[in-house]
């Protein structure tokens, strides 16, 4: 077991790979469980980088394992996102400032829309890194709800996920599974998603043209959280 200063989760190969390329060393992949992890540092900063693949249980079970294996000082989940608000835009970054299932619905039970039965009404992320989160110039950082859940939202049902979450800025297939394991393991955590489509009737085809734009800018932003941390990986 080491300690590095940050977990970095994508859902795909696509969203890693800005990170990996921008690293200044690498290390061999290697799988935990269904993830791929490599070690990798940036400058001072040492971080575990995984591919989770997609959906709320892969995101779940490889941070739970990359927890365990790495004691981090923080989790980033990067990547793509859908916008949902009207204030959005591709290309926007959006900064998570709470996290809930789109697909959570215990209301006649007394919970909130969103939350799962025992757990929080909503999963909150750390303070600080909402704070320092920057984007690079020419690119919005919005900061809002995110939404996450196993269907990809698209012009089908996205008027009914605005109506039941009218304040969420994105939605995307990971990010509240991220949060409520780090919550569990009590690790500092945030997401910060780059717009890729707006879940409209060509989510599908706005998503395949920008994934790899919004995948970069989503690296520069939770690069910019990771800069000057300085914790040496450790054997534990």
């Amino acid at each position: 077991m080491i300690e590095v200063d940050a977990v970095i989760i994508t859902a795909m190969r696509e969203e890693m790979a800005p990170f990996e390329e921008r690293s200044d060393t690498l290390g061999r992949s290697s799988t935990l469980g269904q993830a791929t992890i490599r070690l990798s540092s940036f400058g001072p900063a040492h971080v575990l980088l995984v591919t989770c693949g997609i959906g709320l249980v892969n995101a779940a079970i490889a941070t739970a394992l990359a927890v365990n294996r790495s004691r981090p000082a923080r989790v980033i989940s990067a990547g793509s996102a859908g916008g949902l608000h009207a204030d959005v835009r591709v290309g926007d970054v959006v900064a998570g400032t709470s996290y809930v299932y789109g697909g959570a619905d215990a209301r006649m039970f007394g919970y909130s829309l969103g939350q799962v039965p025992g757990m929080p009404p909503s999963y909150a992320p750390a303070p600080d890194l909402v704070a320092a989160a920057r984007a690079s110039d020419g690119v919005r950082l919005l900061r809002g709800p995110v939404i996450s859940g196993d269907a990809f939202v698209d012009g089908t049902s996205v008027d009914q996920v605005r109506a039941r979450f009218p304040d969420a800025l994105a939605t995307d297939m990971e990010s509240a599974a991220i949060a409520h394991t780090c919550h569990l393991f009590d690790v500092p955590f945030l997401a910060v998603r780059a717009i890729s489509d707006l879940c409209g009737p060509a989510a599908g085809a706005e998503f395949h043209l920008a994934v790899e734009d919004a995948a970069a800018r989503s690296a520069d932003v939770a690069l910019g959280l990771i800069a000057g941390a300085d914790r040496a990986p450790q054997p534990v």
